[in-house]
């Protein structure tokens, strides 16, 4: 049992989003193993603020020095510090007191903490699906030359990296099998998915999740960044992974084995259990999570992606075919069309069609910096919300 001389200092980047807040619960379960030393928040500073009584971190990084005298404010004395800036977030991934840092910062933002993290030599538990999509060569990279212990939060990810083999990770190997639930478009047709509204996009039947994130299930690109994530994490190329649609998740990821067997990871629709697992890895711990019960009606289906119906899924498989900065081209480019979509500025099937468009005007560059990544990622941008004026 660890006591709490033991206990692992946590630095949670992103604790307002939903990642962070079940983060928090699970950590408040585990007071003997976990303490909390750092959160950090961007517009929900009542949050953060409510986050910062409860758990009393030693640091609390805000995004700008508005933010700041707002959430001081709301502290009314209470002894922490304030930090303010992206170059704040690197400072505390790397901090020699940090044992743990859950990097869950959503999109682009999150990228140069997770970098740093994973060179620093942190355990990293990866929930930032763009520190893999934008710049997973240099991530990689920096986490092999420190010896970072690199754990994916992803519920897929974290499926995948309990079902492969604990000493050999491709020892008898065919394929990986990444589960997505079809979101709740799955059943519609195209025509019907051409009048889509943003409220129909993000009512997702299984997960609670933000906004941006579940018209990327409702679309599939969701499971398509998922796919370039798993090939950076587990070493594979898009032809290893396969994707399966399972309405229920309940199964969340399989691994297809040489000799025909499969196995699965399988468990309640809930991302508590996946950070228990990252948080006390490799022993197991109590998430909160419910259990699922066998002795009910426990029904199980699964089916093939439409990749003409949703092609976001198709594209994210070609850019990482592509590789160089071409993920980081449709990273950015879609969470242009994705935010013109929920405000109503164009269709839901337009997200396809915008994106296309700027990965074959932009073409592929080798990665050389993340400064070069982050100019990509400008550029793809502009010209995203250039072809979204000229469109409406």
């Amino acid at each position: 049992m660890i006591t709490q001389h033991e206990a692992r200092s946590v630095a949670i980047l992103g604790s307002t989003g939903s990642i962070g807040t079940n983060t928090l619960d699970v950590i408040s379960r585990h007071p003997e193993r976990f303490n909390v030393f750092a959160i950090s928040g961007y517009r929900n500073i009542s949050l953060l603020a409510s986050q910062a009584r409860q758990h009393r971190p030693r640091f609390i990084v805000v995004p700008d020095a508005d933010s700041e005298r707002r959430l001081v404010s709301e502290l009314d004395g209470l002894a922490v510090e304030v930090l303010v800036g992206e170059q704040a977030l690197v400072e505390i991934a790397e901090h020699p007191e940090v044992d743990v840092v859950m990097a869950a910062i959503v999109g682009s933002a999150g990228l140069r903490s997770s970098i740093a993290a994973a060179g620093a030599g942190k355990r990293l538990l990866l929930a930032n699906k763009e520190s893999l999509v934008v710049a997973g060569h240099l991530l990689m990279d920096a986490a092999r030359a420190a010896g970072a212990v690199l754990l994916p939060i992803d519920s897929e990810h974290n499926a995948i990296f309990q079902c492969l083999p604990a000493t050999l990770p491709h020892q008898g190997v065919q394929s990986v099998l990444l589960t997505a639930s079809g979101g709740p478009l799955r059943s519609l047709s195209l025509s019907e998915l051409e009048a889509v509204t943003p409220a129909q996009a993000i009512a997702h039947p299984n997960w609670s999740m933000g906004q941006k994130i579940s018209v990327d299930s409702a679309s599939l690109m969701n499971k398509g960044l998922e796919l370039i994530e798993a090939c950076w994490l587990f070493d594979l190329k898009p032809s290893d992974i396969e994707v399966v649609i399972h309405p229920q998740s309940v199964i969340h990821s399989m691994v297809r084995y040489r000799d025909g067997s499969v196995l699965a990871q399988m468990g309640a629709p809930d991302m508590r259990t996946p950070i228990a697992y990252g948080l006390a890895w490799p022993e197991r711990i109590d998430s909160g999570s419910a259990h699922l019960a066998f002795d009910q009606s426990l029904q199980l289906t699964f089916d093939k992606p439409d990749r003409v119906r949703f092609p976001c899924l198709r594209l994210a498989e070609e850019a990482m075919a592509q590789g160089g900065t071409m993920p980081a081209v449709l990273n950015a480019t879609n969470e242009v069309s994705v935010q013109s979509f929920l405000n109503a500025c164009i269709g839901f099937t337009d997200i396809a069609h915008i994106n296309e468009r700027i990965m074959e005007r932009m073409g592929s560059e080798a990665v050389e910096s993340v400064e070069q990544l982050m100019e990509i990622d400008q550029q793809a941008r502009a010209l995203a919300v250039q072809a979204i004026a000229e469109q409406g």
